[in-house]
């Protein structure tokens, strides 16, 4: 069942035609702390990205982003992103889950903040 899921299926990790091909041209540059994987051709002309687990673009920090994307050349293995000190580290997307963001007043909270300066309109 498992080769079968492979087979077909990309967003449980890569699929049986992605690891045929990573085996074969793929030269391995580097690794996030994420477990990411991350790989270009020989030539340097194609870059990509075997992640561990589930397939979420949101997962790849911006200093590998900016390297699959061509922005720059060296990956940050070689020459690392300066970061400032108010940076924050890199999130993935967590629009959905338990760990989303909930602002005051919203209904998702667990107390629900009470507002006394607006009177809903009721219909009569």
């Amino acid at each position: 069942m498992e080769f079968l899921k492979r087979l077909v299926t990309w967003w449980n990790g890569q699929t049986l035609t992605t690891q045929i091909y990573t085996a074969r041209h793929g030269q391995k540059v580097g690794e996030d702390e994420q477990g990411n994987v991350y790989y270009q051709t020989r030539d340097g002309k194609r870059r990509w990205v075997i992640y561990n687990g589930e397939a979420e673009a949101s997962r790849v920090g911006p200093e590998w982003h900016g390297w699959l994307h061509h922005t720059w050349d060296k990956p940050p293995t070689e020459a690392p992103l300066p970061h400032k000190p108010w940076e924050k580290p890199h999130l993935e997307n967590l629009t959905g889950t338990e760990a989303a963001y909930v602002p005051p007043g919203s209904i998702r909270r667990a107390d629900p903040l009470v507002r006394r300066d607006y009177d809903a309109w009721v219909p009569e």
